[in-house]
């Protein structure tokens, strides 16, 4: 929610959209805009910069996390009540059999959904705190995700799907790169930068996503059940590579 003042005749309208014109006096409002946006940023890129928060020891917090969903007349509670904390630089397994709440609460943690009620804190800060674009700034530096349906796009190579994150986050083009190119030779594809999904295996295609993964440097790696479209020997070599990235980088990686 964004209040925005009408500099021709003062009028204030609040809201969650984009205003290019005052319902008042139809005066332009663009520049008005403009200056909300580059202030939310700057307030963002204060947030997810501030080295104070990488003191914290536990960087995933969450209190009496409860998530209800309606069907018809039915309320269905997905989480009861979750109180969890996960260490810095901690590599953990939640598990539970289908319907048990598990990706609800990745959603939670990732920013992906909001709970009906409780807390949910990333480095000490508030997700539910945070405006749509606040989350999205943080979502995109201090999260990576990785689904078991890989969600790599099928008209990019394995380095545009890598770097696609980075666009983002600002970085330069030179630098894309040759992080992207690091970043899929670590993972095991450095010979592979420009091939698209198509002409990939399944194991390579989630290990694209690992990589994609780890563009933005994150503080934490949510692993949607990462291996559940593989067979069994080439999802060990997925959870061995994200043992290995845990011990290495000191990601969190849940």
């Amino acid at each position: 929610m964004a209040l925005v003042k009408c500099p021709k005749c003062d009028d204030q309208e609040e809201t969650t959209g984009l205003v290019t014109v005052c319902p008042k006096c139809r005066a332009d409002l663009t520049q008005v805009m403009d200056q909300i946006g580059r202030t939310r940023k700057t307030r963002a890129a204060d947030l997810v910069k501030d080295d104070s928060v990488t003191t914290h020891e536990f960087i995933v917090r969450t209190k009496g996390l409860i998530k209800e969903y309606k069907m018809g007349d039915q309320i269905v509670r997905a989480l009861r009540g979750v109180d969890l904390d996960i260490r810095r630089g901690e590599y953990l397994s939640i598990m539970g059999p289908s319907g048990s709440g598990k990706s609800t609460l990745f959603n939670m943690v990732g920013g992906l959904d909001k709970p009906s009620s409780g807390t949910c804190f990333i480095e000490e800060v508030d997700m539910a705190q945070l405006d749509a674009f606040e989350l999205a700034w943080l979502r995109c530096r201090k999260i990576g995700y990785i689904f078991q349906t890989f969600n790599i796009i099928p008209v990019m190579t394995a380095l545009e799907n890598v770097t696609l994150p980075m666009i983002f986050a600002g970085m330069s083009s030179d630098e894309m790169m040759d992080r992207g190119r690091t970043l899929l030779e670590l993972v095991g594809l450095g010979d592979r930068l420009h091939h698209k999904p198509l002409e990939l295996s399944g194991g390579q295609q989630q290990r694209v996503a690992v990589a994609r993964a780890l563009a933005n440097s994150p503080a934490i790696i949510l692993a949607d059940e990462p291996t559940g479209n593989l067979d069994l020997q080439t999802g060990k070599e997925i959870i061995d590579l994200l043992k290995e990235l845990n011990v290495e980088s000191g990601v969190t990686i849940i």
